[in-house]
């Protein structure tokens, strides 16, 4: 039973609610906070959205919405009520709308010209109280968004542009927008009852070779802090997006991974979405009296913990008391991160189940699994039911960056040409040379090869349409 996994979707909003699972571009995926493991001084936020972006996913790649607000949130004080918000929006570029092109050739740059389409964003920085703005200031004014990765032919070097998309602010923070490798991993083949119902599903990493659009925030924590005796800050995000008659409205938001996902039935889960923390109360059942063991005991005979389940309620909605759980917390879904516990030198993947405080539930590293260790919560770790629940996938199929943005690099659109020799990669460009031959031509030349070896549509026209503008250009140099 140690790959059993019937928490799969509790880690990570991925489609978690009706109506958010129609809208991806403001479908908030997973929300990340720790402290910097290389600035110690600082806490990292990461919030992903548009889940399951397919590479190859052109033309119309991969961009955050423009008729919305990506909103991170912090609660410094342990009363369910947002204190401070940073907002970033976003606006997109189009060079040359005659194209159907996301790039006209090879991208070196963010501002390179060949790179179509672009995006920017403003942040600003709104404090609160009850629900109140009391300063609202703009910290950050067109910073350039990294692009979806098209291929290698297009983008040869990602990490390039990956850094320049890194952007310093004041004070030593530091912010990030654009694509990244899907962090979150696990076998999603839990809903189809349970793993198979026998456990002939399990130990695929379904979310590998996905990306998402990521949001990364570097902030000093003293700047997110109540005060050094009081170092515990609740985080959530959410997304709001422009109505018919032009104002925001809430449509999607997440904090501690779980809730909504396979605590929540699906009669309050938009409702979950368009509400906020102080407003927790109403779902408090669904966590006491919770679905999800009730299932496992039903499909593999295990018992259920005895309810109501007040160790969920410590865990999942007021934090860990001694270590992440803030002085008169009013009890509501946000991921705690106690500020003052520093970085571990060898994170463990259980996190605090495993003795490393540093980890999830306190917070949430990248690196973090999240999905066994809550598993192993749900099914009742914390009253005695010792267990070692999980899906087999204990760690993501990229490594993760060693500094600031941390998120791995998108799975690039395509993969390059097929090795010579092989019988599909001679099929492919036999096929194209054939096509792309002068009639009555005897063999290929390296133009072809090269075209026929990119494969698969938009790419090799980008390719053949490139030496074809650069014939162009020489044409009329010589004139």
């Amino acid at each position: 039973m140690a790959t059993l996994e019937p928490g799969a979707a509790s880690a990570s909003s991925h489609r978690e609610a009706p109506l958010i699972s129609g809208q991806p571009q403001f479908d908030n995926t997973d929300v990340y906070a720790f402290v910097s493991p290389d600035h110690p001084d600082t806490t990292t936020l990461v919030a992903n959205w548009i889940p399951f972006e397919e590479p190859a996913g052109g033309p119309n790649f991969f961009t955050f919405a423009e008729d919305a607000q990506y909103d991170l949130h912090i609660d410094n004080n342990g009363d369910a009520q947002g204190d401070l918000l940073f907002r970033y929006t976003f606006k997109t570029q189009t060079k040359n709308d005659k194209t159907f092109l996301y790039n006209t050739g090879a991208v070196t740059s963010l501002d390179d010209p060949d790179l179509n389409i672009t995006q920017t964003y403003d942040i600003e920085m709104i404090k609160l109280r009850k629900q109140k703005v009391t300063y609202k200031t703009k910290i950050a004014d067109d910073v350039p968004v990294a692009p979806s990765n098209v291929g290698k032919a297009s983008m040869p070097d990602y990490a390039t542009l990956r850094n320049e998309a890194v952007h310093k602010l004041t004070n030593g923070a530091k912010t990030f927008a654009g694509q990244a490798d899907d962090p979150f991993f696990l076998d999603l083949r839990v809903f189809d009852l349970l793993y198979g119902g026998n456990l002939s599903e399990v130990g695929n990493d379904t979310l590998k070779g996905y990306n998402v659009n990521s949001i990364a925030l570097q902030v000093p924590t003293d700047m997110i802090a109540e005060s050094k005796e009081q170092p515990v800050v609740g985080i959530w995000s959410t997304t709001q997006r422009k109505n018919a008659q032009g104002y925001f409205s809430q449509v999607s938001r997440l904090g501690m991974p779980l809730v909504n996902e396979v605590v929540n039935p699906i009669k309050d889960k938009d409702k979950f979405n368009a509400s906020s923390p102080w407003e927790d109360a109403q779902f408090l059942k669904n966590v006491t009296n919770p679905e999800l063991p009730k299932l496992i005991e039903a499909i593999y005979k295990i018992p259920a913990p005895k309810e109501p389940r007040n160790d969920l309620v410590d865990v999942f909605l007021k934090g860990v008391e001694g270590l992440n759980q803030p002085p008169h917390v009013t009890p509501s879904e946000q991921l705690r991160l106690n500020t003052s516990i520093k970085p571990a030198a060898e994170p463990k993947r259980l996190g605090v189940l495993d003795g490393d405080n540093a980890g999830f539930p306190n917070g949430r590293r990248l690196s973090d699994d999240v999905l066994d260790a809550a598993l192993q919560v749900v099914e009742g770790e914390l009253v005695g039911a010792k267990n070692d629940l999980g899906d087999a996938v204990d760690k993501n199929d990229k490594d993760f960056e060693k500094a600031f943005p941390y998120v791995a690099l998108p799975t690039e659109g395509s993969r390059g040409p097929l090795a010579k020799g092989t019988t599909e990669g001679n099929d492919v460009r036999n096929q194209l040379g054939d096509a792309l031959q002068p009639a009555g031509a005897g063999g290929m030349d390296d133009t072809t090869l090269i075209a026929g070896s990119a494969g698969a549509g938009a790419l090799g026209i980008l390719l053949i349409g490139g030496a074809l503008m650069w014939w162009r250009r020489m044409r009329e140099r010589a004139y």
